[in-house]
């Protein structure tokens, strides 16, 4: 008959006549079997034990002053289901990072939540015959389950969902803000439709072949009444907000960011259109970077890529072609001429398929009269007159609520209409007499009611909801309509973080009382392919917000961390046929086909089930242990880069882990025979001092290597391969040092704290090893003995220890000066100049008079920095400073 380790150590505490209270004033004692050798078993065996122990949280959010908290956001998933390796990347950065920084004493708010509406579920649901409700919280119970099993800790009483209506109550309540604020508005347009999916796109949604993002399909043109969020009002604040100082290793998220939103040097202005044609729209917004002109408008020329330019039928070849239809000036009344040319005839804006024709320019003039249209040169003004008339067309424009916000010609509206069932409902009732009308605040949420359906053929939609359409008007009290059409998710993930601030709250979005004490983000960790849609309209919702005094900052995010993607390796044969890695051989000439023989391509690409290249993360869990490969995720590679998925990579971590299992053993077997009375004396030998000398180099140095990696570069691997580096420096250390060092002990105890954040369960069972050792040689003061890993104190540089200074004269290294701590954290910067003068290297520079630039930096601490910039350096006194 076979045992488990864990029904071994029960049986083993009962011969011995250990009574089951006995660690109740200690740490956990874990399974305490320290001489089995480091299965998979046996890590299964700790991740048992340790599962519901290392998720306690010590935190007290309610006695804890607001810059003492620390908000760390991972990027909520869509629940699909199941995990997939993704998933488990950025989860274990963000556990990773929000363990560090508990251990650092913060307050870390470290939520998590569910992305819940949208297609995906509901096609699935459709496609099984069953709710998208059930369908969902189904997928959202199993995923919590995986999220548990890989060892995350978040916090439990933040959780939301997005299709729960006490949250998307909220996300209403942010539609009437945005709709009360003119930000909102409702017009015919021509749009863009998936014919698979059944709804409309944003421009943004749809790619450079015209294909949904979603459902791949070849998107159709139609023209429809929709819901539109304004945000090329605030087009230049979301652009300034890239340079706010606030943010930090943002690095080229600010280029994507400033090449969506573009150079904004000109102005939508809303532009009536006649036609006794059908098929036409009724407003054309069009941008012009000459809106001090905008009485002088004279024509309005499409491309003949431009839908309007295929309404009114034409045999002609011409070159350019006059259309019935007129657009109506808004600031003269008068009806301009549209004409259809090709794109080269006219200087046409960037990104745009229209030309708005003011006649101020040598080839307008030409168009007109080649045309024979009537035009007025406008007068030549001055500098600051054309900036005044500038500044009061846009004024008008505002007033008239047409346009007039700077913007450049790429940007455009957010289209938020969705035609699906599974969104939050718009909440607008139409009325005949009144038009549309909010729903009043008392009557959220407006709740999505139950369809049920017996075909898998037609989308679900709200439409098919007739009596809950049926409704009055909030203002007449007359017959109206429930808007049909649901949110973009996009508008609900634009705020969800600052719901996890005040989860709770059944009065408001949330208070601002939480808002100013939680936001901004501190940290936010996600995926690049979210850097432009997600974070441009997040930051939107907060510039907005902030302009309403609701949020403390106009930017949401302070610090990102953007995740590369995990990656497979596939095989494609020459008929662009994926294959299974099964089928694969490995030839002297690369690889080949099994059965024909062929040479296949193999490449590393996302994993993607019909490449056949991903993984299960459970499959993984199971084969390897959760910590493992948390380990295996995080290490060799920056987060930031792509993680190619191989087995190859595994033996370094899987053998780390066995040395320090090794380390434990040996550790607690030299304390076992020691007597109290061998650690009243320090022993004399001189390997011994040296030795005990070299522990406390080693552990200063990797404390602060580890902690900048984590806190400054964000290269998590880069700390995992500084850890690596101290097990290496333990490992060389003598029998007597690993028995009689106290300088050992701290060192191996500073090994398993580092640890502790990156694999939980695993380090939590070496430190439970670690205090059950006998003969403690470190007080109480510096490791607290009766608690368990994840409760200790994140641990810092030794006062003692001295700590490098770079200094830069003329932007190349001169020298490197080593400094305590102890001086360091009280030094100002003159202090650190006065050092640097004195030495040598420095005066001789100063005596040839070639010095311009001197930088200094130190890493003080655990990761604190000193910056000093030093310009016009002069003999007879100090420079003048300027801190960066």
């Amino acid at each position: 008959m076979r045992y488990s380790i864990l029904s071994i150590f029960k049986y083993s505490l009962k011969i011995r006549n250990i009574p089951s209270n006995i660690f109740s004033r200690q740490a956990s004692s874990g399974l305490r079997l320290w001489n089995v050798e480091l299965t998979t078993e046996y890590k299964h065996e700790v991740e048992k034990y340790w599962k519901e122990k290392i998720h306690k949280i010590n935190n007290n959010a309610g006695s804890v002053k607001f810059k003492d908290n620390f908000y760390v956001l991972s990027m909520f998933p869509y629940p699909s289901g199941s995990l997939h390796m993704g998933h488990v990347r950025v989860y274990a950065i963000s556990d990773t990072v929000a363990r560090f920084y508990r251990m650092q004493g913060l307050n870390v708010i470290h939520p998590m939540g569910w992305d819940a509406f949208g297609l995906p579920a509901e096609n699935a649901a459709i496609e099984r015959k069953v709710n998208p409700a059930n369908w969902t919280e189904k997928n959202i119970k199993n995923m919590k389950e995986q999220l548990h099993e890989l060892g995350c800790t978040f916090d439990a009483h933040r959780e939301l969902a997005t299709c729960h209506p006490d949250y998307y109550k909220w996300t209403q309540e942010l539609f009437l803000k945005l709709f009360e604020n003119d930000l909102l508005y409702q017009k015919e347009t021509f749009v863009n439709w998936d014919p698979v999916d059944q709804t409309v796109l944003a421009d943004e949604q749809v790619d450079e072949n015209y294909r949904s993002w979603r459902s791949g399909a070849v998107v159709e043109k139609r023209l429809l009444r929709q819901w539109f969020i304004k945000t090329t009002a605030y087009a230049e604040s979301l652009l300034e907000g890239l340079r706010d100082r606030m943010l930090k290793d943002w690095k080229d998220i600010i280029k994507i960011q400033e090449h969506w939103i573009g150079e904004c040097t000109g102005t939508n202005i809303d532009f009536q259109l006649i036609s006794d044609i059908s098929g036409y729209p009724s407003l054309l917004t069009l941008w012009t970077d000459k809106p001090e002109f905008i009485e002088n408008a004279k024509f309005l020329a499409l491309s003949k890529n431009n839908i309007l330019a295929n309404i009114e039928k034409s045999d002609s070849n011409s070159v350019i072609r006059k259309l019935k239809a007129k657009i109506v000036n808004p600031f003269t009344n008068e009806k301009l001429p549209i004409f259809v040319t090709d794109t080269e005839s006219l200087p046409y804006p960037a990104f745009r398929d229209d030309y708005l024709g003011i006649p101020c320019s040598e080839v307008d003039i030409a168009f007109c009269e080649a045309n024979n249209i009537k035009y007025e040169v406008p007068p030549i003004y001055s500098v600051q007159e054309l900036q005044e008339k500038r500044l009061d067309v846009l004024r008008i424009a505002k007033k008239l609520k047409i346009g007039g916000y700077l913007v450049s010609s790429k940007l455009r509206d957010w289209l938020i209409s969705r035609q699906r069932y599974w969104g939050t409902p718009i909440p607008i009732v139409h009325c005949e007499n009144c038009g549309p009308q909010p729903v009043p605040r008392e009557q959220l949420p407006v709740v999505l009611p139950e369809l049920s359906r017996s075909s898998t053929s037609q989308s679900l939609t709200l439409k098919n909801a007739e009596d809950w359409i049926k409704t009055s008007c909030p203002k007449c009290n007359g017959p109206a309509k429930r808007e049909t059409d649901t949110m973009d998710t996009f508008v609900d993930s634009s705020w969800y973080f600052m719901r996890y601030i005040d989860p709770k709250n059944q009065n408001q979005m949330f208070s601002k009382e939480n808002a100013y004490r939680y936001l901004p983000v501190d940290l936010y960790v996600g995926g690049k392919e979210h850097a432009v849609l997600h974070l441009y309209y997040a930051r939107f919702i907060n510039h907005f917000l902030y302009d309403l005094g609701l949020v403390p900052t106009r930017e949401p995010f302070k610090q990102l961390l953007v995740q590369g993607m995990v990656m497979g390796q596939s095989y494609c044969n020459k008929a662009g046929k994926y294959l299974k890695p099964q089928d694969i051989l490995i030839s002297d000439d690369g690889y080949v086909e099994k059965e024909t023989g062929e040479p296949v391509v193999a490449t590393w690409e996302k994993m993607s089930k019909s490449k056949y290249n991903g993984v299960d993360p459970t499959n993984m869990f199971k084969e390897y242990s959760a910590d493992t490969i948390r380990l295996l995720m995080l290490a060799d590679v920056a987060p930031t880069s792509n993680r190619h998925w191989s087995k190859d990579t595994f033996p370094g971590i899987l053998n780390w882990q066995k040395r320090l299992w090794q380390m434990l053993r040996d550790f607690i077997s030299a304390r076992q025979s020691l007597t109290p009375a061998d650690l009243e004396t320090r022993p004399k030998d001189v390997k011994f001092i040296k030795e005990d000398d070299n522990m406390f180099d080693s552990r200063n140095y990797y404390v602060h290597g580890v902690t900048f990696n984590i806190i400054s570069s964000q290269q998590l691997s880069v700390a995992i391969s500084k850890m690596q580096g101290l097990t290496n420096d333990i490992r060389k250390a003598s029998k007597l040092c690993i028995a009689r060092s106290r300088e050992y002990e701290r060192a191996l105890a500073v090994q398993i704290i580092m640890l502790a954040p990156f694999a939980p369960h695993f380090a939590s069972e070496l430190w439970a090893g670690f205090c059950m050792a006998k003969h403690r040689i470190v007080d109480d003061g510096e490791i607290q003995w009766d608690k368990d890993v994840l409760e200790q104190r994140w641990p810092e540089v030794d006062m003692e220890y001295k700590l490098k200074v770079r200094v830069k004269v003329n932007n190349k290294e001169l020298m490197t000066l080593r400094v305590m701590r102890r001086d360091l954290d009280v030094m100002t910067k003159d202090d650190v100049l006065r050092i640097v003068m004195q030495e040598l290297k420095f005066q001789k520079q100063m005596k040839d008079r070639k010095i311009t630039k001197v930088i200094y930096r130190s890493d003080i601490g655990c990761g604190a920095s000193i910056t000093i910039i030093a310009k016009k350096i002069q003999e007879e006194s100090l420079p003048q400073e300027e801190a960066l």
